[in-house]
C-alpha cells in the first residue's frame, strides 16, 4: 500500500525559509515522477514544483521560480520542498502527488496536470504573514 505523509509546514514572517517533506512508503520514490501542490481557499489547486523519477527534468511554477527548490533523499525515501523568501501569497496546503510509475505521460506539458498524479499525501499548512 502506498503511502505519501508530508510534514514540515508552519507559520512564518514574510522573506522567511520553511522546508516541507512528504515521506514515501510502500514503493520506491524514485520509480515515479514526483511534484508538489498547493491549495488555498478560493483558489484553484496550483503546481508548485516536480521531478522527473531519473531526476533529469525539474519544473517550476513561474510563482516559485528562484525561490522554492525541490529535491529527493533516495536513503530516506523523501521528498522535499525548500522555500525561500516566502510571501503572504504562498500560504496554502501544501500537498505531494507521485504518479503510478515511469510510464505515465510526464514532461514540459503534463507535469502540473494533477490527474496523471496517482498517489497523494493528506496535506501540510504552509502559512506566510506579512
Amino acid at each position: 500500500q502506498v503511502e505519501l505523509v508530508e510534514s514540515g509546514g508552519g507559520s512564518v514572517p514574510a522573506g522567511g525559509s520553511l522546508r516541507v517533506s512528504c515521506v514515501v512508503s510502500g514503493t520506491i520514490l524514485f520509480e515515479s515522477h514526483v511534484a508538489w501542490f498547493r491549495h488555498s481557499p478560493g483558489k484553484e489547486r496550483e503546481a508548485v514544483a516536480s521531478v522527473s523519477a531519473g531526476g533529469t527534468m525539474e519544473f517550476y511554477a513561474d510563482s516559485v521560480k528562484g525561490r522554492f527548490t525541490i529535491s529527493r533523499d533516495k536513503p530516506r525515501n523523501t521528498l522535499y520542498l525548500q522555500m525561500n523568501r516566502l510571501i503572504p501569497e504562498d500560504t496554502a496546503m501544501y500537498y505531494c502527488a507521485m504518479t503510478a510509475g515511469r510510464g505515465v505521460d510526464w514532461g514540459s506539458t503534463t507535469w502540473d496536470k494533477p490527474s496523471i498524479y496517482k498517489y497523494w499525501g493528506q496535506g501540510t499548512q504552509v502559512t506566510v504573514s506579512s
